[in-house]
């Protein structure tokens, strides 16, 4: 494996080598770095000539960042043979600029510069690529950089470069002397522009971003150098690759000087090496193992799996003509900030249409008491009206509602906090158990299976959550807690909302513990009244391990059960998940979803519940490459037959069962011969189930069907899905159907079809160029915050609760959930009161300072809900950070929140001024103090004087 590149390495240099594939080139370059010789890495570019770029972004950041480095610093370049061979870009379209503290730049000609670099212009950084422009603040987040800059401007001059971080926004303390940044995308001029506008390919979006690639001027770059292809490197003489088990055993046993490969001197001090001076380290996180004639090289490093990021900054994204809830007044449409001048003094509102043309204006420093109206997909929004009674008896009525749902859940908590649980011992073969998975655990794997049989073995009633995306492995950290739980002679039970996800439990539980002695069985509408019958009597004699099924189980009574598994938790409401808890107080619960949960019941529930993360892929998975295409009768007949040329098969969903035999019709004259299964909700059951096993076994090539494959689904030979009519799914629908391929080490293809480009609304475009350039595994989080709300909204609560959150919206609802939980939990909590101001002082963000009105809402949001002073002076430091100099009207406005947060914590109701004269209000008193002028600097300065005093 090693051994021959690096006996190669060692005698010869030559300018580029060409490898098989990505796992060639980073065995390569790990013999590379142990021999201290410099090279480039290019990345394995699989797409084919005329695919859309968006799907590649990575691999192509990758290959002009590297393109860039190899034109403007030539060294070995190892390349594998699908890039190489594609031709690449020529050197023109490859820049670089450094900026240096101090130097003068022009705003104008720079923004034009970075635009023909490809960069894309966004209000907040995130991804690399883009770059913000806010008056004397200028982030870039260049290819080249681990993390985006901000650049600082005194004038024109740079005052500042610092890096910073793009998911909390907040710079590093270090100042940097200088950066160089490169281009982002192909260098843009006039030729390259009329080539993208004549190219016919089809493409989503025709642009640099999608078809630059294609049509810019391209060279074989291995023209006159030096080219070994690694297939052309002899076998060695002198080395072979050998298999490290212990080290020590290797120093003790071989008289030869030993190299270890390690990434830092840290590492290495902590190594378990016994003697250290025996050992020589190599600072590198290569991965090499050979034996030569007088050394031995060995590596303490592990291939390391790129972790899934979490979301960082959640922006409020409301848009004018959006249903909002307000706590008082009920569901209103959201109109946008509005600047209005009382008494003389300018300040920024929010306005809210009612029923009857009636509008409200809620001051900025309120916004704590809007949220985004969100209920179940499909309900539609009954406007309030002004000044009724009727929603406060709607929050009333839910308020009674939720009291006796969390009342149930408190109870519950605390009962098993406060009693013993059964106490499961570690087994001592489970190490064992594990290796017999097939693949390495990845370290999220690992650290939740840890946590999950520590909590189990403590002796304390455990109450998990496991959330990851779809696919991650969380059935094999389950299966972990079954194995022990069995092992120490007790029973497990597996429960899910569907029959497809029972069958597939069931077999994998089967395959993977029966070898084991451990007897699985299942119970759902498919097993006939008698099998039950005598299933169920055997789970009360203890005769069975473990069960799985759907609420078919309820009610089921077992002798000793100790773990209660709940797959695709977000399907359970609460009232269901309380009555699989009810099958024994001392039981544990392990529930499992990949939804992640909104921030507000996550807060809610982490006061009476464990939470674990898997955030890392598994090493077989790939990106689902994702492609939107016009419906077009010979793309779809290619892209069929190309997935079942490899030996897979295809998921065709078209969500219509009135038209679905029309469309088997269709597909039948356009591949004849192949057999295509047809499944959707009115086919029974039993059918359903016997049809899809007969699909899993391969009896049929195409399964054709409505969106019933979106939930947990596992075929792994199934790696291309194709969704007509993509534009009329939910984001997170689209993401879930995705994730049904590409799930068995192949690479995975996801095709969403739409009727009409040109008819998209832009709302439908957005959402699925979202998709096509968030392929990445586990963004699901990071591309359907807001839809996974939207899908888990009667779900999370129960089904039953689906009415109450149409009604006062789901934003609000969570809240009261959230607020009567904490209630149960921490003692009665007093209903805060507002503070009404009533101050003539110009106080708001202005629009010199932050642009855009998306920013100042997320700002306004966030310090309405500022509870402390140091909240607000968190925030003003961002501003200043993110924004620049902090202008008169912002100040007055971050003074005004202090002011609201102080005369909360004393009990003050209003503050009002006439001139210099202020009037502060408490329920029971008025006090009156005067100010030394009516400027809005000496109000505000007076008041703050006095709440402070």
């Amino acid at each position: 494996m090693w051994a021959r590149y690096y006996e190669y390495l060692k005698s010869h240099r030559p300018d580029i080598i060409i490898t098989h594939n990505e796992e060639e080139t980073k065995r390569v370059s790990d013999v590379a770095k142990v021999l201290g010789i410099a090279h480039y890495l290019l990345p394995d570019l699989r797409a084919e000539e005329g695919d859309d770029l968006r799907v590649f972004k990575e691999e192509l950041d990758d290959l002009y960042r590297v393109l860039n480095d190899y034109y403007h610093a030539p060294k070995l370049l190892i390349a594998p043979q699908a890039t190489i061979a594609k031709k690449l870009p020529t050197k023109k379209y490859f820049a670089r600029e450094t900026l240096e503290f101090g130097e003068r730049i022009d705003i104008e000609k720079f923004k034009e510069k970075l635009y023909q670099w490809g960069y894309t212009f966004v209000d907040i950084i995130e991804a690399k690529g883009e770059a913000s422009f806010r008056g004397d603040i200028i982030d870039i987040f260049p290819p080249n950089l681990v993390n985006p800059i901000r650049i600082s401007l005194f004038d024109e001059d740079i005052e500042s470069i610092r890096s910073f971080d793009p998911q909390t926004q907040r710079s590093y303390k270090e100042e940097l002397e200088e950066v160089t940044i490169y281009n982002t995308n192909l260098v843009r001029d006039s030729e390259l522009e009329s080539a993208i506008a004549r190219s016919s390919f089809d493409v989503f979006e025709k642009d640099i971003y999608s078809v630059g690639f294609w049509v810019a001027q391209r060279e074989d770059i291995t023209h006159g150098k030096s080219v070994i292809h690694t297939k052309e490197i002899p076998e060695p003489k002198s080395y072979k690759d050998i298999e490290v088990i212990n080290i020590d055993n290797l120093i003790a046993h071989k008289n030869k000087p030993v190299k270890v490969c390690v990434k830092s001197p840290e590492i290495a001090r902590r190594s378990s090496i016994k003697d250290l001076t025996k050992v020589t380290f190599i600072y590198t996180d290569a991965i090499i193992n050979i034996e030569g004639p007088d050394e031995i090289i060995v590596s303490l490093n592990k291939r390391k799996k790129r972790r899934v990021k979490r979301v960082g900054v959640v922006l409020d994204e409301l848009k004018p003509g959006e249903y909002v809830v307000h706590e008082q007044h009920g569901i209103g449409i959201f109109k946008g900030l509005r600047q209005i001048a009382i008494l003389g003094a300018k300040r920024d509102f929010v306005e809210i249409a009612y029923a009857g043309e009636d509008k409200l204006l809620v001051p900025v420093e309120n916004l704590d008491v809007l949220s985004r109206y969100i209920a179940d997909s499909g309900s539609v929004a009954v406007v309030d009206k002004l000044g009724s009674k009727s929603f406060s008896r709607l929050k009333a009525k839910v308020k009674e509602r939720l009291f006796e749902i969390a009342a149930d859940i408190v109870k519950l908590s605390a009962k098993r906090a406060l009693s013993e649980g059964k106490k499961i011992l570690i087994p001592q073969d489970i190490t064992l158990f594990q290796k017999d998975a097939g693949f390495i655990y990845t370290e999220d794997q690992q650290k939740a299976v840890d946590a999950i049989l520590q909590k189990l073995a403590s002796g304390k009633i455990m109450d998990m959550l496991l959330s990851g995306d779809v696919g991650f492995g969380k059935t094999e950290v389950a299966m972990n807690a079954i194995y022990a739980v069995v092992k120490n002679g007790y029973q497990a039970a597996v429960v899910v909302p569907t029959t497809l996800l029972s069958n597939q439990h069931y077999n994998s539980l089967h395959e993977r513990l029966s070898k084991y002695g451990i007897s699985v069985t299942k119970i759902d509408r498919f097993v006939s009244a008698k099998e039950k019958k005598e299933r169920l009597q055997a789970l009360k004699e203890g005769k069975i391990d473990v069960v799985v099924g759907t609420h078919a189980l309820f009610g089921a009574e077992f002798k000793n059960l100790a773990l209660v598994v709940i797959d695709e938790e977000h399907k359970f409401g609460v009232k269901q998940k309380e009555k699989l808890k009810e099958f024994s107080k001392d039981v544990h619960i392990l529930s499992m979803s990949a939804t992640p949960i909104p921030r507000s019941l996550n807060m809610a529930l982490s006061q009476i519940k464990d939470l674990s993360e898997i955030r890392t892929p598994p090493d077989n998975r790939k990106p689902v490459r994702t492609y939107v295409k016009a419906y077009d009768e010979k793309l779809i007949k290619e892209v069929i037959l190309r997935e079942l040329r490899r030996g897979g098969q295809v998921f065709y969903i078209f969500n219509s069962i009135a038209g679905i035999e029309e469309k088997r019709a269709q597909l039948e004259s356009l591949l004849p011969g192949k057999k295509i299964l047809v499944l959707h909700s009115k086919i029974s059951s039993s059918v359903t189930e016997k049809e899809l096993v007969k699909f899993a076994n391969g009896e049929y090539d195409i399964l054709l069907s409505t969106s019933i494959v979106e939930s947990g689904i596992h075929m792994p030979n199934v790696n291309t899905i194709i969704v007509e009519g993509a534009d009329r799914f939910g984001i997170a629908d689209l993401h879930q159907l995705r994730g049904r391929v590409g799930r068995g080490g192949k690479e995975g293809y996801c095709y969403y079809i739409v009727e009409d480009k040109e008819a998209l609304t832009e709302e439908a475009k957005k959402r699925l160029i979202a998709l096509e350039s968030n392929s990445y595994l586990g963004s699901g989080a990071a591309l359907a915050y807001y839809d996974l709300e939207i899908r888990g909204g009667g779900n999370i609560i129960g089904a039953q609760q689906s009415g109450h959150i149409k009604n006062i919206g789901y934003t609000l609802y969570l809240k009261m959930l959230e607020d009567t939980i904490t209630k149960l939990t921490k003692g009665e909590i007093e209903e805060e009161s507002e503070v009404e101001l009533k101050l003539s002082v110009n106080a708001y963000i202005s629009t010199d300072l932050v642009p855009e009105d998306r920013l100042k809402l997320e700002l306004y949001r966030r310090l309405s809900q500022a509870n402390s002073i140091e909240d607000v002076s968190e925030i003003e430091e961002e501003i200043k950070d993110r924004f620049g100099h902090i202008d008169e009207v912002t100040r007055n406005f971050l003074d005004l929140i202090e002011i609201k947060i102080r005369a909360k914590e004393r009990g003050i109701k209003r503050i009002s001024n006439y001139n210099q004269n202020i009037t502060i209000e408490y329920a029971d008193k008025k006090e009156l103090i005067k100010a030394p002028s009516k400027d809005d600097d000496d109000i505000l300065k007076t008041t703050l004087r006095y709440l402070k005093s």
